[in-house]
Parts: C-alpha cells; structure tokens; sequence
C-alpha cells in the first residue's frame, strides 16, 4: 500500500551496527582442490558456519534456528533422496579468521556436500575465495555487501546492498514525498556504505534521467558515532525529511541523533534488533528486508511461522527466514543433482536456480545473487508492520522529480 505524509522524512543510510574488519583472506593454509566425491552412505551433510557469539550473534542464532527448523521437516518427510541430512555447525564469533578456519575443516569433509553460512559480510568475503578453491557450493544467508565475489561457488539468499538501497530511495521519494535527504554511513563497514552509496546515488539522478532528485546532505565517517554526534551534522540533518541510517538503536532515538523528529529509513539489519525504553520513540521508522509475518499471500509465511513458532516458542526474524530458505535451496539443488551428487552437480544445480520460499520467489541470477521483491517494514510501537512490496521490475523505472536541492 501506498502511504501519505505531511511532515518531513530524513532518510538514514546503512551505517554499521558492528564494523567488523576483515582480519585476513584465508586464515588457513591455501588449499588444493579435492577431486570431485559422489556423496555417499545413509545421510547428507550440510556444514554451516554462522556468527554465534560476538556482536553479530543474534543474525547468526537466528539463522541456524532457520536451519534445524528446514532440516527437522526434511527429515520428518523422508530426508534428502531418501538420505537423512545432519548439520556439521561451526561458530565464526564474528571474525574473518575464524571464520576461514571453520571453513577449511568443513571443506576437508568429504562428507559435506554444501555449506549455510557465514552469516555476516566481512566473515562472507573472507570465505568466499576458499570456496572456489574447495569447489564446495555456500550459500550465504544474509551476507548484502556487493563487493563479495558470488557466482562460481558462492552464493547468496539474500538481495544485495546496492538492490536495497535503491528500493529505499524510490520508497522514499514515491511513497513518503520525501524532498530533503541526509545520507549517514559508515566508510569501515562494507554492509553500511553498500546501502548508503547505493541510496545516495540514486537520490544524486538528475530528475530528467528518470532520476530521484540530488542529495542534500551526506555524511562518511570510519565510525558512525563520532559523526552523529558531530553538532554541523546534527544541525543540518535536522532541516532534511529523511536520514538513512545503519545501526540503530544505538543511533536512533535512544542514541546521538535523538530528538531528531523527521523519518529514519535503514537496510534488513534493523530487522531482529533489540528496541531500549519507550518503544513509541521507533515510530516513523521504515526498513527494506526479505519478508512479512503479515505477509498473507504467501501460505509459505505462513506454515514457516506457524512451524517455527510450535518448535522455538517464539516469533522468526527475517534472518530466520533466510535461514529456513537457504537449506531449502541446498536440498533442492541436490536433488536436482542425483542420488550420486558431487559438489560440483551441486554447484551446478544452484547456478540459475528458480526457488519458490519464504522470502519470496527467485530466480538466480549469473553474478549469483536472486533477483527478488523487496518487503518495506515500518515500526509502530515497538512492532514492525507490513507497508508494502517492491517487485524487481519497478527497480529501475524511476520516474522523474522535481525536488529543489543542493548542489
């Protein structure tokens, strides 16, 4: 649905709730690829590596939740080709080297047909040339950042930053009227400027190239905290509509930025985020993610909620959702594959994959990324609520505006 305001929005780019950096490209020693195995024995393997402990801990607890929920079901209907399938889980806690040496002890496995994980982008990218290396098909959940390398042995469940940040800047523009915009990201964070480039970059589109308008106002920072706090930016952000924003809420109400009374827009990391004190200070907030609760066309949503509730005794997150679909999409790849899979029949079977699931239906496409809806979240009261969907096909059809602005 469409939805009217008459007061002024501050968009808030993506800016990073953790700046995790990238300690190291492998932290293993460089592997030689294994020659193809054909899976064998009574059951199928699926190694997971995800962020348990650390900063990024609830995405990660979320997701493997998503996991043993999709693995118990399979197994209750027969399993994988008649094999039942056990997950292997590692912890990364968050780190790149970590995260590197939970995978090499998975892709030395021969048991292991296919990973889930790792969870966040920095622990993703360093992962990802250690998957070409042992041609084992990953499929990361949640890793957005465009700079990781997908399309030959890793892919993703997820939409990428630069897909969200874009659907967040037409939102902004068609359906809050936003004129004015203050951009804030975070330079350290590959997740957090993905989506703040991405949204200012759109905003910048000359209105007669079917553009959004120029930005008014943006601001890079290493560290997202001193430039909130920063009295200019606070200052001038206060006089634009939107202010897009990553990391709340220790930047939102509750943070630098509060008694800030425009609208705050951010990227699916707000999604599973934990809300301090009065929950009513989050209203006007608005997010891009993978799906809706609320969402009550889809019967998937549905039975996944109703299954995840009856196991977990509480309500899934959009990183649960993810979760729950990526094995879905291992399990139909190998199938796909054969009884006698090798990793690379899997890889095989993913590359180009249509896959129909919670978070939408998708068709993968070359650089190894879906193309898929975007589901709009706001928050009322504490509560994220439905306000609409973005189909792929209205992505780039922008239409023109006529904003004043600033050069």
């Amino acid at each position: 649905m469409n939805v009217k305001f008459s007061t002024k929005f501050v968009a808030a780019s993506a800016a990073a709730v953790m700046a995790l950096s990238l300690a190291g490209c492998s932290g293993g020693s460089w592997m030689i690829p294994p020659a193809p195995v054909p899976s064998s024995g009574d059951s199928i393997t699926i190694g997971t590596v995800t962020t348990n402990s650390g900063t990024a801990a609830a995405y990660g607890e979320a997701e493997v939740k998503g996991f043993e929920l999709a693995v118990s079901e399979i197994n209750a209907k027969g399993g994988i080709n008649g094999k039942k399938v056990k997950l292997e889980s590692m912890d990364d806690k968050g780190d790149a080297t970590e995260a590197s040496n939970a995978y090499n002890k998975l892709a030395g496995d021969n048991n292991v047909l296919a990973v889930a994980g790792p969870t966040i982008s920095a622990t993703t990218a360093a992962v990802a040339p250690l998957a070409d290396q042992s041609k084992l098909v990953t499929i990361a959940p949640a890793a957005t950042s465009d700079s990781i390398e997908t399309g030959n042995y890793l892919f993703r469940t997820c939409f990428k930053d630069s897909y969200q940040g874009e659907v967040a800047a037409r939102f902004a523009a068609e359906n809050l009227k936003v004129k004015k915009v203050a951009v804030l990201y975070g330079t350290g964070d590959p997740y957090s400027s993905g989506v703040g480039e991405a949204f200012a970059k759109r905003r910048k589109a000359r209105p007669r190239s079917g553009g959004q308008g120029k930005l008014l106002l943006r601001r890079r920072h290493r560290v997202l905290r001193p430039a909130a706090e920063d009295p200019g930016f606070r200052r001038r952000a206060a006089l634009r509509s939107v202010l897009l924003l990553r990391g709340w809420p220790v930047h939102h109400p509750a943070g630098p930025l509060r008694g800030f009374r425009g609208y705050v827009m951010g990227p699916d990391g707000y999604d599973g985020l934990k809300l301090t004190g009065d929950k009513s200070q989050y209203n006007k907030t608005y997010y891009t993610t993978h799906y809706s609760a609320d969402d009550n066309t889809n019967t998937k949503v549905q039975d996944f909620i109703k299954s995840y509730k009856s196991k977990n005794n509480a309500e899934p997150n959009t990183f649960a959702a993810l979760g729950y679909d990526t094995i879905y999409m291992i399990k139909q790849a190998i199938e796909k594959a054969g009884e006698n899979a090798t990793r690379e029949d899997v890889r095989n079977a993913v590359a180009g994959m249509t896959f129909d699931g919670v978070t939408g239906k998708f068709t993968m496409d070359k650089s190894g990324s879906p193309t898929k809806s975007v589901t709009v979240l706001e928050m009322k009261d504490g509560k994220p609520v439905y306000n609409t969907t973005v189909q792929p096909s209205e992505f780039h059809e922008f239409p023109p505006h006529n904003h004043d602005v600033l050069a």
